[in-house]
């Protein structure tokens, strides 16, 4: 069992979450169900999963979540370029989040690989 609120890749996590909340607040009022919801879920459930996961009994099970957790950041990656592609936002505002999310997702790499061996 892992503290997560001590894990770097939980509290970068909770960083993106903070930013897509900022970044979707900005959304049309008609994306409140569609978009802006899934962004916001996709966002909470990366870090979610990993104190999910860090709470568990084996560093088995903290390695699935965390590959939920890295699916969940592949998921709002995907929906930041759609908010792009649909006007939504402006590359200036996604670009970041997006370059976090791969430094997320290294770590994640990273992680997994230690619980393999």
């Amino acid at each position: 069992m892992h503290n997560f609120q001590n894990l770097k890749i939980w509290q970068k996590a909770m960083d993106i979450a903070k930013e897509v909340y900022v970044i979707s607040s900005k959304f049309p009022s008609e994306e409140k169900y569609g978009l802006t919801s899934q962004i916001r879920r996709s966002a909470i459930s990366i870090a979610s999963n990993i104190a999910e996961g860090a709470g568990r009994n084996t560093n088995g099970e903290f390695k699935n979540f965390l590959g939920i957790a890295n699916g969940s950041s592949n998921e709002l990656c995907t929906q930041l370029i759609l908010s792009y592609r649909l006007n939504l936002i402006s590359e200036d505002k996604i670009q970041p989040v997006i370059d976090d999310l791969i430094e997320i997702q290294k770590m994640n790499y990273t992680l997994i690989k230690k619980f393999s061996s």
